[in-house]
Formats: C-alpha cells, structure tokens, sequence
C-alpha cells in the first residue's frame, strides 16, 4: 500500500564516496559506525562516522549536488548525541553524551556537553552548556532577508524542560574567515519553560510544546526573521495523566545512544500541517496489557477527534514486543503503522465515514521491509528513516495497489477508499484516470454501496474546484454516498476497530484578523468557518437539492410571464457554461457532442448554475460574486467536460468513428460502449446532473443499432431513451422503409409529442405522412382565410362535432355562424310574447308622440 523510494542510504550516498576518494586500503578501516545524526531545512543530512585513529568525523550530504562535504573533526571518539549546522555552513553546533570507564565513574564530569565550533575555516570552539541531561541543538533557518548584519540563531533544548536561543553575532575577516563576535558574551532568550514534550518543524520554523505546569496545554511558538518570535497558538488536550514518562523530543535529530536504551515513552505525540491551513494532532495512548492499541487523531482544522480501539492478533504479538504506533504522512493521509498489525490511512479532508480511509490488517499491513522500533520519521513529514540499516525512505500511496483494490474481489469500503484516493489524490495524471475510466468500464454493474460512476464525477470535481478556493472544501459535495437515505452499514465501521468521535475544543489564536499571516491565518479561516458551519443545516450542497426545482420546471410554472422570464434567464447560464467548454480541444473530439439544439439538457445545465449559484452565496457570501459566478461557470463546465472525457476515452479503447451508421446492426464495441452510457444516465439521473448536449441523441442512435426495435421502445416507454427532433429526423432520413423499419418508424411518431410530430412528419415517405402534410396545408389555408372574413374555424368547444374532411367541415361552420346570426333568439327559450308586444305599443306612442293623450 505504501511506496517507499530511498532519498538517502549512509553506505551508497556516503561510505562509498569516501572509499572512492581514498582509495586506500586503510580508508576501508577508516570508515566504522556511520550514523545519521539529523536533517536540516533545505535537506542536507547530517552524518558522523569513526575512524580507526580514534578520531570522530562529521559531514554533510547535498542532496541537489550529491556531493559530501567534511565538517569537523574530533581528535577523539566522541558520542554525538545531537548535531545542526547554521544556515550560512560557518557554525556547527555538537552536543555529545560523556560516557566513562568504571575507574571514571566517581569523578565530577557532566553527562552532556554542548559546543559551538567556528567551521570556515576551523577555528575557534565554545562550551555552551555543561550539564547532566541530554541537551538538543538547532539552528534557525530563517527565510532570506538583506541584512548587513551576520547572524546566526541557535535553540539549545534541555531535557530540563527549557528552551533557550542563543543570538551569535558574526564578523567577516581577511575576505573569507568567519568568526564569532564576543564568544564569551553570546545574547540569549528564554523561549519556553517547563515542557515535557516538544517538536521542532524545520520547514515551517515553528516550535510545538506541552507544558507541564499548565495540563495537557499544546502550545506553539513561531519564529520570525530578526530575531522576532511568538506563542501562536494554543490548545488543550485530552491526555491521560502524566502521559510521557520522560522528556519526548520530537524532529529534533536522532539520539542513538539514548534511543538504544529501549525506554517505553508512555505516550508518542506527533504533530502535521499542510500549507492549506489542515492540523492533525496524533497520540497514542499508553499499552494496558496486550489486548488492544489506542490512538486518537485531532483534526484540528475540522473542530473534531477520533480515538481508535483496535484489538491485537493475539498470534502476532509473539513476533512483535513494541507496541507504539507509527505516525507519518503522505498527500492528506496520516498513516499509523504497528509492525504485525495493522496499517490505518486516513483521510485527513474527508473524515466524515470510515470509507474515506484504508485500514488494512494481516500480510497487507506492511511497510515494505520496514518494522519495529528502530522506524522513525523526519522533520520531512512524508519521510522515515530506518536508523538501523541508515537509510531515508520518502512514502506515497501507490497507484499500483490502489488500481490491484479496485479490481480485486474487496469490501466494498475499501474500493469506495481506493477510488477517492486514485481521484483526489492521484487524479491529476491523466494515465491514472484512464486506467480508473477504463475500470469503470469493465465493471458490469454498480456495486451496492456506491455507484462508481457517480463518485468518479463528484470526486474529480472536487479535486479540480478545491485546487481553485480552499473555501469550498465544506460546501461542495465530494462523495455520492450523502445522497442516500440510509448509509449502507459496509460504509461506517470497520471490523475489530472500534471509533469514539469527539468534539474538540476551540483553538486559541494569538493574533487576531489582519495580524494573522500564512498559515495561522489559513488555519484560523478554516476554525472559524467550520464552528459557522455546525450552527447552519446543509451547508454541504446535495445535487438532490435541484430534483423538486427540476419537476416543477418539467409541470410548468404558474404564470406564462413567470415562465419566459425563468427561461431567459436559464438560458444566459447555459451560454456561459457552454461557451467554456467550446474552448476545450475542439480539435481533437471524436465524440459528436455539443454540436446540436438539446433544450432539456440546456435547461438543466442553467438550473444548476442557478441552484449552486444560490447556495454558495448563502454560505460564502465573502467570495465576492463575481467571483461566485465564475466558479459556478467552471464547476458545471468541468461537469460536461467530465462526462465527454469518460467517453472520448471509451470511443478510443473501442476504436469507434465519429459518425455512427444507423442502419447497420451494432458491434460488440457499440453494445459495451451503449452499456456504459445507460449507467451514465442512470448515474446522472440519480444526481440530477446535467449531461453534455446531444448525449441523448448519441445514446439513442447506439440503442436503436444495439437491441431490437421492441426492447428499444420498451427503453423509450421507461425513460430510459429519448426521442430527440434531431436523432428521429435521422431515423425518418436514413432507414429505408421495410415493413420492419416502417413499424419502428410509426412506432416513434406515436409516442412524440403534437409539436415535435408536425415538425418531423414531412420527413416520412409514406401515404399517410402525404395525408397529413395535405391536412395541415388545407387548415392553414383555411385559417388564413378565416382571419379575412372574420369566422374563426378553430371552435375548441364544438371541434368534436366537425368532420375530419376539412373542406367540409370548413363549409358546416359557415352556415353555421350565419344561421346564429341571422335567428338572435334561435337559442332563447321562455319569452314573454304580451310583454314584448307592450313595449312595442309603448315605444310607437312615444315615438309618434302620442304618449300624454
């Protein structure tokens, strides 16, 4: 599962060179007990080796030039316990551990002596600190500023539990000499006080600590240029009582002749952080017996924890006696590896379900030929070092092994883990993710827990948009298994490993707002936005979301303006989408796709838009909307861009042309090919996600070649076929008309839509076709003539009386409106004939005026 690439091996990198460069005899006996001492921020490894003169040597191994280079050497052997070399390679400073014979025993000598030696040119060496304790030493690094001033800074951490900087001013003489400034007068600062755990992070120049006289309080100081450093950070943690049984130094070089003593820590600590602003606080908790390992993972950017129980091969624990985990980190996987006994990955952006993280057991749980004790990491998170052998590995998850997951015969957890990790992780290489289409592929159907394909579309989605704004890392959906009502049961544990989720509690951060810079700013952004976010439902976006707005566009809305309006609007998003995606390899296209009218499919891609346009406005109104808007554009772009890639793949692999005939019968190519679009559909569907233009016509034209006519109209009667205007023209064009293909034809001219069918049935050469064209060439005729005279031959009320012969029918209604206007009374029933003639009499008086006599 994990890759290891050797960066750096004592006797290929080192012993050999020395042997090469003496090429004596005697140099073979020179070179004895080579150690790696540490690894400096720009990736120089420091070493020591003894002589057979009794002297002790320390180098540096270039990793750009693969060059070596002598330091220092000590007329006698020394133990060197701790070694860094400043930035500038002018000062080395050397901790070494005193060990005396039996007759030495009684006199008064430090157990630990610090030095500071003047290297270019070898010069003049200072005693730091003389003590009974093991003393650490570690040279800033800091990032390149222009100061006239030379100068150089130096930690010296104590087992004590303080941590002192010693400010060592330099001065340049005869043009290449460097010596120190008042040696016996050095300046120096209390850092920290009381720790009993601590970690150095070279790349990032950060101190982390726990206090003693504070409980379980992680702290963290940054060191600035000029001298400048500051606590960050701060945050309680969950511990057990007196969790490190002495003094843990962590990434602050490697102690062989302490480490040899096989002490039990209690507690292993160690700290992670990416650029992106991500902390994983890792620990494990001490050994109760042999029954079961305990450790939990803080992730401090997601505002939570999780301790893990995992029980013990009883077998196993006779081949292995250490029972401290292994904590290192690849990509955004932390990987906690026990010897014999498992290796857990998880997923340090996706936390959410165990799915998202391998836990493997048994033979799998393997670091190559890695084990044991004597495997720990670097200051380089994603490196180990086999402090027996001497060698530095770098780790990554191989692609190799995720691909042997996804075609085994597996759980189900595990594929749905090795196809996020092959997608978000490895996805950017494009062999990579053909190998996973080509997978998908061959999969015959879609598994019970997930859908492949589904998750082939949100994962790389998610990949692309995170790349572009770490903020949408909560909003943007990144699996399809949260659409489902019910987690499969597969999903959410793991046999033999019991999961405690806990809240952690807020982080506090020192500087506050615009004070805040690079990382802590980051990680402060991300604190803030997920302690929002648990205070607002669904801040995640569900495609699902989109179904209902989805079918009330399908029944139409309420008002005819409403609806033009809506329509308009739908159509300006699918403009921009579509016109980036035109912009993408017209060139090299294969798949005939977004080259027609698909009205559905447009006003579902502009429904999209809208729909997620609306949702990241809600919760991240801070992106601007311009902003907003334009990864919207490309977030639904990259959708269809997906989905014609997935088949522009598979038109290759099947070696299929860009025009389909339709009227030979489909190749066993065209069926796998026909196969996986169904599942795309299905897929698709079941996510409302639009599809590229023209997909349902493509889809369409395989089926018809690729089953009989019956099963394809059972397809169309199902929805799982579309009868497009531009895929029935060419099946009314193409297909000559045998009583086969006559059938089909009528078939489909049925089931279309009244004005889909006076469109396209002029296209038929058939007797009835004629029949019609003449029938609606007579009604508009007719119509034309009624706007003339004023009759109107459309009456919806009486139109099931008249005759379908038009002429007729047009002659019926004719006589019919003069008859209605020729007897106004004709329909009048109950007429009062006294009355009518009363008012007649009384309106000829009045007119004859006659009315008063």
């Amino acid at each position: 599962m994990i890759q290891l690439n050797s960066t750096f091996d004592l006797r290929r990198d080192v012993i050999s060179g020395i042997l090469k460069k003496e090429e004596t005899a005697r140099a073979a006996a020179d070179v004895s007990d080579p150690r790696i001492l540490s690894v400096e921020r720009d990736g120089g490894v420091l070493y020591c080796w003894r002589g057979a003169t009794g002297t002790t040597r320390i180098g540096k191994y270039d990793p750009d030039s693969k060059h070596n280079k002598l330091l220092y050497t000590f007329d006698k052997q020394v133990c060197v316990s701790s070694c860094s070399l400043n930035k500038e390679e002018t000062l080395l400073a050397v901790s070494i551990t005193q060990k005396h014979r039996q007759e030495e025993r009684l006199k008064p000598v430090s157990k630990c002596i610090t030095l500071l030696i003047e290297i270019h040119p070898i010069n003049n060496t200072k005693v730091l600190k003389a003590v009974d304790c093991r003393v650490r030493v570690q040279f800033l690094y800091p990032d390149s500023v222009q100061s006239s001033v030379l100068e150089s800074h130096l930690l010296l951490i104590t087992e004590d539990g303080y941590v002192d900087q010693f400010h060592i001013m330099l001065a340049r003489h005869e043009g290449y000499r460097v010596v120190m400034l008042n040696p016996d007068r050095l300046a120096k600062d209390r850092v920290v006080e009381e720790f009993s755990w601590i970690q150095w992070d070279s790349h990032n120049q950060r101190l982390y600590y726990i206090t003693s006289k504070e409980k379980h309080m992680l702290k963290c100081v940054q060191f600035h240029s000029q001298r400048n450093c500051e606590t960050v950070f701060e945050l309680p943690l969950d511990l057990s009582s007196n969790p490190f049984r002495s003094v843990s130094f962590v990434h602050l070089g490697f102690d062989h002749y302490h480490e040899d003593e096989g002490e039990d820590k209690g507690t292993s600590l160690v700290i992670f952080t990416d650029k992106t602003g991500s902390m994983c606080v890792c620990y494990s908790h001490p050994v109760s017996g042999k029954k079961e390992v305990r450790y939990t993972i803080a992730f401090v950017h997601k505002g939570c924890s999780k301790t893990f129980n995992v029980a013990l091969d009883q077998e196993a624990l006779s081949c292995s006696t250490h029972l401290q985990p292994l904590f290192f980190c690849t990509g955004y996987y932390v990987v906690v590896f026990l010897a014999g006994h498992f290796l857990h990955l998880l997923n340090t952006r996706q936390q959410d379900l165990l799915c998202y993280s391998f836990f493997l057991s048994g033979l799998e749980a393997c670091l190559g030929g890695l084990g044991g004790a004597r495997v720990v990491g670097t200051q380089d998170a994603a490196s180990l070092l086999d402090l027996q052998s001497g060698r530095i590995y770098s780790a990554s998850i191989s692609p190799a092994h995720l691909l042997e997951l996804l075609r085994a015969e597996r759980p189900e957890a595990q594929r749905l883990a090795a196809l996020q990790c092959m997608l978000v992780l490895h996805g950017a290489h494009p062999d990579l993710q053909h190998q996973v289409i080509d997978w998908i592929g061959d999969s015959a159907l879609s598994f019970e827990a997930f859908d492949q394909i589904q998750e082939f579309i949100l994962a790389s989605l998610y990949r692309i948009t995170h790349q572009q704004s770490l903020s949408l890392d909560m909003v943007l959906p990144y699996s399809s298994v949260f659409e489902k009502k019910e987690l499969p049961v597969a999903l959410t544990m793991i046999p033999g490993v019991k999961c405690t989720p806990d809240l952690l509690p807020q982080p506090l951060f020192k500087r506050k707002g615009r004070n805040a810079q690079g990382f802590w700013a980051e990680l402060q952004s991300v604190c803030e936005r997920v302690k929002h976010f648990e205070t607002v439902q669904s801040p995640r976006f569900r495609t699902s979301h989109t179904h209902k707005e989805w079918n009330n566009m399908q029944t139409g809305p309420s008002s005819e303006k409403r609806r033009v309006s809506h329509q308009q609007h739908l159509e300006e998003n699918t403009k921009k989408v579509l016109s980036m995606v035109d912009t993408w390899r017209l060139d090299r296209r294969i798949v005939p796709l977004f080259q027609e009218e698909d009205p559905q499919q447009k006003a579902l891609i502009g429904l999209m838009v809208d729909k997620l346009r609306e949702h990241l406005h809600r919760y991240l109104p801070q992106l601007g909307k311009k902003r907003i808007d334009a990864l919207v554009v490309n977030y639904v772009a990259k959708l269809l861009e997906l989905v014609h890639h997935m088949l522009e793949m598979l038109w290759h692999k099947y070696k299929l042309g860009p025009a389909l005939c339709i009227k030979q019968k489909g190749s066993a190519e065209e069926w796998s090919v026909f196969h996986v679009m169904l599942r795309i559909l299905e897929a698709t569907k079941g996510l409302c996600l639009p599809l590229p233009p023209g997909y349902s016509s493509l889809l369409a034209v395989l089926g018809v070649k690729c089953v009989s006519h019956h099963s394809f109209l059972q397809f169309v009667d199902h929805g799982l076929l579309q009868l497009t205007e531009p895929f029935v023209s060419r099946i009314m064009k193409d297909l000559d008309n045998s009583s086969l293909n006559e059938a089909l034809k009528f078939s489909i001219l049925k089931r279309l839509p009244e004005a889909m069918l006076e469109r396209v049935c002029h296209l038929l050469d058939h007797p009835v076709s004629s029949a019609c064209i003449s029938r609606e060439y007579v009604r508009s005729r007719l119509q034309s003539r009624d706007k003339s005279t004023g009759f109107a031959l459309d009456d919806h009320e009486h139109s099931s009386l008249w005759p379908d012969f038009l002429p007729l029918s047009y002659l019926t209604k004719v006589l019919s409106d003069l008859e209605e206007k020729a007897n106004p009374f004709e329909e009048q029933e109950n007429i009062d004939a006294r009355f009518v003639e009363e008012t007649a009499l009384k309106q000829t008086l009045i007119q004859l005026g006659l009315e008063d006599k």
